[in-house]
């Protein structure tokens, strides 16, 4: 399966999914102008990628600055799909946030309390400049 490699734009996030190296990441801001066609690409990869995995052990990453309530529902579908997974997988979803981001954490709280099988650990960013 051919990896998926989607570059940030202003209003989109950079996607990375390494499915060789079964680590797949988001980065940056998303409020698309239309979420759906973005995300239908990943969503769609991400079925085929899930489809095809077994007692797979995945690593995903959510590094988010920022993202709208369609992203947000785009992501819940995501979400969804790695739960599901996550009952013959290992999927562990680290979702970061910057230190003094209440909002981030508390949505990255929300998105972990859905899931019943994948891992979810909360994870406050590391800064380099100290």
């Amino acid at each position: 399966m051919n990896n998926l490699t989607i570059e940030a734009t202003k209003r989109t996030p950079a996607v990375n999914f390494d499915f060789q190296n079964h680590s797949l990441s988001f980065s940056g801001e998303s409020y698309p102008e239309d979420s759906s066609q973005f995300y239908g690409e990943i969503i769609s990869a991400l079925s085929d990628y899930l489809d095809e995995i077994n007692d797979q052990a995945v690593q995903v990453t959510f590094d988010l600055i920022y993202f709208n309530s369609s992203s947000a529902k785009a992501m819940m579908r995501i979400f969804d799909m790695f739960d599901v997974a996550a009952e013959k997988n290992n999927i562990i979803v680290s979702w970061l946030y910057e230190e003094d981001d209440d909002n981030l954490a508390e949505l990255g709280e929300e998105f972990g309390e859905d899931l019943k099988n994948a891992t979810f650990k909360l994870t406050v960013k590391s800064t380099s400049e100290e």
